[in-house]
């Protein structure tokens, strides 16, 4: 039995080929050319050119003929759903505080699947080769965020995480073992927050810290991520740790006044 087969007879396989079509786009793939779509998503040629080409005439791709790209409407498709929760609104002012209080950028994110996707984010300086917007991805192994939400779920559901996740080695200080993560993430859920040192990013430090619920359930996490080469570790939890904390307060205290 196929997995389209397993999905039941409501799964709507042209639905789903399209939009693998839209997800083989990535800031390191912001152009491709037909072959290389096919090949990203698995589908024929003839079955990719008609998907771009269909996604061309309703406005989400452009092509020059040869190689193919995605046009801004694409952020329709996430914008209801963005637009529509409180945290980003919520978050914003506070992560304008605390990267003024830091001099350096932070970030809100939450896990979807392997990933930690960012929802809210204020800048202050670009210390990625990759730009971060609202919307970005990373693997939620690597990053301090991810460490704070992984930490957050239940022992069933970090076991399918493990499963699914693959751990490769992003740079030389990436955790990859399964054990040593499990072993990371208790000592994040004992101590309240994570730190992360080059494991996303050669240069790249970040410290992260929950955003809860009513319940007392991780719903979020909060960063602040600096350069290496200005901000030591001990830098990281003596002097931005403490305002870290404080910011995260003053969110959950705004979420719960705004139901």
């Amino acid at each position: 039995m196929s997995e389209d087969d397993e999905r039941g007879a409501h799964f709507v396989q042209s639905l789903a080929r399209g939009l693998a079509v839209i997800r083989a786009f990535h800031a390191d793939a912001a152009e491709l050319t037909l072959s290389d779509v096919a090949k990203s998503t698995g589908l024929t040629r003839a079955a990719a050119r008609r998907f771009l080409l269909t996604l061309a005439d309703l406005g989400y791709v452009r092509t020059d003929g040869k190689r193919f790209s995605l046009t801004p409407r694409v952020l329709e498709l996430g914008y209801a759903v963005l637009s529509s929760m409180t945290l980003p609104d919520v978050a914003q002012p506070h992560l304008e505080k605390l990267s003024g209080e830091v001099g350096e950028s932070s970030s809100v994110s939450v896990l979807d699947g392997t990933d930690v996707v960012y929802v809210a984010r204020f800048a202050v300086s670009r210390i990625m080769t990759v730009s971060i917007t609202v919307g970005t991805r990373f693997p939620a192994y690597a990053t301090s965020m991810g460490h704070v939400l992984l930490a957050g779920v239940d022992d069933d559901a970090l076991e399918a995480y493990l499963a699914e996740a693959t751990l490769e080695p992003l740079t030389s200080q990436t955790i990859t073992s399964p054990e040593r993560l499990r072993a990371e993430l208790v000592q994040v859920r004992e101590q309240g927050w994570a730190l992360v040192d080059q494991e996303l990013e050669e240069g790249l430090r970040s410290i992260a810290a929950p955003l809860r619920d009513r319940s007392g359930t991780v719903i979020a996490a909060v960063n602040v991520a600096t350069h290496a080469s200005r901000t030591s570790v001990d830098v990281l939890r003596q002097e931005m740790l403490p305002p870290l904390l404080a910011a995260c307060e003053r969110i959950e205290q705004d979420l719960a006044a705004s139901g």
